[in-house]
């Protein structure tokens, strides 16, 4: 007979215990700011109309590419390859009963047929956070101080990141300056532009230089066809980001009037600058200074849609698994003013500004930084069954453990209680609880501590071993809730034994 093979496909992964909790984790600790900031949260589905979401795939990575696929009428769906384009249709569709500015945060796996690459997945987890209807640039300022209130819930303190802000509109003033807007030399040459600025962070002026001009060959001997620039093209915007690489960090306010020389004479750059005075007094009035959030005139952000402020939230401390030299680990999320996004459904602009953290990115950075909830990581107590016969009385324990709130289970499997202990060792669980036949007559339980006995226990094979290890204390049955709580928590308040005795 033909059995299927078990495998997964291709840039997709299996998540489970730790890793799964650590997400968790963290997707909750986001949600408690957003919420706190006034964030209402929005579930929409994996699958959208290719129509409805197609015309934005040209804004992403020429090497990315959606799922398609058709339903049962023959009209083409997509799996939603970000979270911001659904939020559009979702904004159009429902706008005439929507209270603007509309204020939704949104987290989910998005999905992108992407060539394979290590670190590079087909699904991945995204955290965004969006306010429709609102021109007001104290909104893009909200957005600042939103990203790094997150960022220190999650235990980061200032100097291990920052948040870098600029405006779309000084960047195309220069272009506009300079001969080099869409208008000049064309909407797929000035995306060029911009893509190549905006990864002066990783290679540095001399490798944007190359990638304005002629072209670009990487360390793989790829070559990345250039922007086709002219020398003094290259050489004003080469001046304009040697202010984020070269010049030491400056106020914001400085930085605005240092960018205010350069794209003097235009409009729209002159109107980039003041903007970004605008959110930097708003900043200052609500206490963050230039060490959390910094202007910084090489945010680019590569995507057409962007229309004003774009800003990018970046850990600042090194990543030892970075190839090469040491280096920062580098962005974990950024987003911007999007004012034309919604247009395409509804025939009229709709401002609308946001942000988009990438979750597994910032749960490694948290892991190397110990900064996980240690208690996330631990499993149930689990329950060792001695006695067949009293498998009630071992269940009796484990819904008095869960009834307190306690995760707990009672061993299903038909193992000896050294293979009981090691699959508790494994389900990672803090504490086993045992009752034999000399307990119940004494009316006590042991209470066995893994993390300590994990270390012995290779080394004990009976029962009578075990009860002579030191990782272990007898306690009163009718005590064993408040005994459990108060080791898994010394500081929380203390259960008294009539508590105990109610659960």
């Amino acid at each position: 007979m033909t059995r299927p093979l078990a495998r997964l496909p291709k840039g997709l992964n299996d998540y489970i215990g730790t890793g799964l909790s650590l997400h968790d984790h963290l997707i909750a600790k986001l949600s408690e700011v957003y919420r706190r900031y006034g964030f209402e949260k929005l579930v929409t589905p994996s699958v959208e109309y290719a129509d409805a979401l197609g015309s934005y795939l040209s804004d992403h990575d020429s090497a990315s590419t959606p799922f398609l696929f058709k339903d049962d009428d023959a009209q083409p769906l997509i799996l939603r390859y970000d979270l911001t384009a659904p939020l559009a249709r979702y904004v159009a569709q429902n706008f005439a009963g929507l209270s603007l500015p509309f204020r939704r945060f949104q987290t989910g796996s998005v999905f992108r047929n992407d060539k394979v690459e290590p670190g590079r997945f087909r699904e991945f987890t995204q955290f965004d956070a969006d306010t429709v209807g609102s021109a007001s640039v104290a909104a893009d300022a909200e957005f600042c101080m939103l990203i790094s209130d997150s960022l220190s819930s999650l235990g980061l303190k200032t100097g291990d990141y920052i948040v870098r802000l600029n405006n779309r509109k000084i960047i195309n003033g220069l272009l506009d300056l300079i001969g080099a807007g869409a208008g000049a030399i064309g909407t797929a040459r000035y995306l060029g532009v911009i893509r190549s600025m905006d990864k002066v962070g990783r290679l540095g002026l001399e490798g944007v230089k190359h990638l304005l001009g002629a072209g670009r060959m990487d360390k793989s001997g790829d070559f990345a066809e250039g922007a086709g620039l002219n020398a003094n093209q290259i050489d004003r915007i080469l001046e304009f980001l040697s202010f984020s690489v070269n010049v030491p960090v400056m106020e914001r306010a400085q930085t605005c009037k240092a960018l205010e020389k350069i794209v003097i004479g235009s409009a729209t750059g002159e109107e980039g600058v003041r903007e970004l005075m605008q959110i930097d007094a708003i900043l200052a009035a609500a206490n963050f200074g230039s060490d959390r959030v910094r202007v910084d005139p090489s945010v680019a952000r590569g995507l057409s849609y962007y229309t004003g402020p774009v800003f990018e939230a970046e850990l600042t401390f090194e990543d030892p698994e970075a190839a090469g030299k040491p280096q920062s680990f580098g962005s974990v999320g950024g987003g911007g003013r999007y004012d034309d996004l919604v247009e395409s459904f509804l025939g009229f602009g709709v401002p609308a500004t946001g942000v988009s953290l990438g979750v597994s990115r910032l749960a490694a950075a948290l892991e190397l930084r110990n900064l996980l909830s240690k208690k996330i990581e631990r499993g149930p107590i689990v329950v060792l069954v001695l006695d067949r016969d009293m498998l009630t009385g071992y269940q009796a324990m484990v819904s008095e453990l869960r009834n307190a709130g306690v995760p707990a289970e009672m061993y299903l499997g038909d193992k000896d209680m050294r293979s009981q202990i090691k699959y508790a060792d494994k389900r990672r669980s803090p504490y086993v609880v045992i009752e034999g036949s000399r307990e119940r007559e004494k009316g006590v339980v042991a209470i066995k501590d893994l993390s300590l006995g994990k270390q012995i226990s290779g080394e004990i094979g009976s029962y009578e071993e075990w009860l002579k290890s030191p990782a272990q204390i007898s306690v009163q049955r009718s005590d064993l809730v408040k005994e459990i709580m108060d080791l898994l928590d010394p500081n929380a308040p203390k259960m008294s034994a009539a508590q105990s005795h109610m659960l």
